[in-house]
């Protein structure tokens, strides 16, 4: 083997899980005391980690699995789906992955200028429109950065892992040693004083565990890059559960800390306030300051990386070529563009109905359960029979044979890829009827520059399997834009 393999192969293991730890672990943690107890009791909320993390696990191996069977597929996630699925289902996948990284921009920013609210009056909840403009003045800033080619440099990375991992540290050992009550944990340990059901809690935790699992998809992408093949699959089981240990301390001691009632009604930055409880100001204090910095990194992290859908479909020749234009600099700046004129689309559209933070969460979910769904699907189609539904009518020609799979791996790749697919669909059922619909209307746009391309290109637009999508999709949709007008539907 030469140097040079020898150095594109020598990621070892602890490396490649604390690149999934710090890939994984976002804002979503800090939100996440008031964000569970908003629709949960203590008893609700550990059944839902117990089926979050057998979901969010299968999904994780599902893209492991498929980086290692189609090696070729290095388009993103969204490759897997168009080259199982066909164009149009890829596309909707690239879409939604997108949509959902723009939309987790605006509830980033939200929550970051939510938290100085505490601190400075000019952001607080009586100055929703200063916020709305601070937060389109931090998107368009990004953008004049980013165009210019200057990427996020390796020190600031790890600074804001940093500055995210030691508050939550140290929120979990003050929690547990100074501050947590057995008695108030189970004092009404299965909310039976919100009248809902534990199966309704349950359900309503779904899109709130997913959300803060955003990124463990990205586990994959470091698969070619071990020093040995065995240690991606070890790396994904140490990695996903140190991030679920901590997502479920911190759920889990915050209860021994306030009742259900009273964490509902925390504000965005709740394991601040619940620090607070506990030593006083100065620990939310810290927590706010690790939340402000973690966001800031994953904001300029995201805003760049949000881009990259559109850049591969333009590539691809799913959507114009025009869009994957690439600048002197080196930036692709009208994908960037785009992108940044979508997230102003969206902090007018959320911030004139007044939107939660926890609306544009689920919202944003639903649009990244999309390439979960068709990916775990693709991976259970090769298990089955060897191949996905494209063919050369649909434009794909890339769904090529992997290395060899055994009898017995096969089957364990099905029982996998039959989990993340019921598990994913699953979440669609439990989410609020609203942001599924919302979800809906927010493909149809997709439709004008895909069908336009298709025409343009003379090809074939649908095939019957993606003409039934499409169907689906815009009933979805006829019946969002039905509810928003007579007032049924609202974020």
């Amino acid at each position: 083997m030469t140097s040079s393999q020898n150095k594109s192969h020598s990621v070892t293991l602890w490396t490649l899980v604390a690149l999934i730890i710090g890939s994984t672990v976002g804002a979503g943690i800090f939100s996440l005391p008031q964000n569970i107890a908003s629709v949960a009791g203590p008893g609700a909320m550990l059944i839902g980690w117990l089926v979050a993390g057998i979901g969010m696990l299968s999904v994780a191996f599902v893209f492991q699995i498929l980086a290692r069977r189609k090696p070729h597929l290095d388009s993103g996630v969204y490759s897997y789906v168009r080259a199982g699925l066909g164009d149009f289902i890829g596309f909707t996948s690239g879409w939604g992955y997108w949509l959902g990284s723009v939309m987790a921009q605006v509830g980033y920013a939200t929550l970051f200028f939510n938290t100085l609210g505490h601190y400075l009056p000019l952001f607080d909840a009586d100055h929703y429109w200063t916020s709305a403009i601070a937060v389109s003045l931090l998107s368009w800033g990004i953008f004049a950065v980013l165009a210019r080619g200057i990427k996020q440099a390796a020190f600031m990375n790890l600074i804001t892992t940093i500055a995210k991992i030691v508050p939550i540290l140290a929120f979990v050992v003050l929690i547990a040693f100074l501050g947590f009550s057995w008695d108030k944990f189970t004092l009404d340990f299965w909310g039976r004083a919100s009248e809902a059901s534990v199966f309704e809690q349950v359900q309503g935790i779904m899109l709130f565990t997913v959300w803060v699992f955003i990124g463990v998809e990205g586990a994959s992408v470091y698969s070619k890059q071990a020093s040995q093949r065995t240690d991606v699959g070890r790396a994904t089981v140490i990695g996903f559960f140190s991030v679920l240990a901590l997502l479920v301390s911190v759920s889990t001691l915050s209860f021994g800390v306030m009742s259900k009632e009273e964490l509902a009604a925390l504000p965005d930055n709740s394991m601040a306030s619940v620090l607070t409880e506990v030593i006083g100001p100065w620990g939310g204090a810290l927590v706010s300051i690790g939340l402000c910095l973690s966001v800031l990194g994953a904001y300029v992290s995201w805003q760049m990386l949000c881009a990259e859908p559109i850049v591969m479909m333009a590539i691809d020749g799913l959507i114009p070529r025009r869009i994957g234009t690439i600048n002197v600099a080196g930036a692709p700046w009208v994908a960037q563009l785009i992108s940044t004129m979508a997230i102003q689309l969206f902090i007018i559209v959320f911030y004139l109905n007044e939107a939660s933070y926890n609306a544009m969460v689920q919202l944003a979910t639903i649009m990244y359960l999309l390439p979960y769904i068709f990916s775990s699907l693709y991976l259970l189609l090769l298990a089955l029979r060897g191949k996905g539904l494209s063919h050369p009518q649909a434009g794909i020609k890339f769904d090529l044979s992997g290395p060899e799979v055994s009898r017995k791996e096969n089957r364990k790749h099905l029982v996998i890829s039959l989990l993340a697919f019921i598990y994913s669909l699953w979440l669609i059922y439990a989410a609020d009827l609203v942001y599924v619909l919302l979800g809906a209307l927010a493909v149809v746009p997709g439709l004008i520059p895909y069908v336009g391309t298709r025409l343009w290109k003379k090809e074939r637009i649908f095939n019957t399997f993606e003409w039934c999508v499409v169907a689906i999709v815009l009933a979805g949709a006829a019946t969002a834009i039905w509810g928003l007008s007579t007032g049924r539907l609202t974020l």
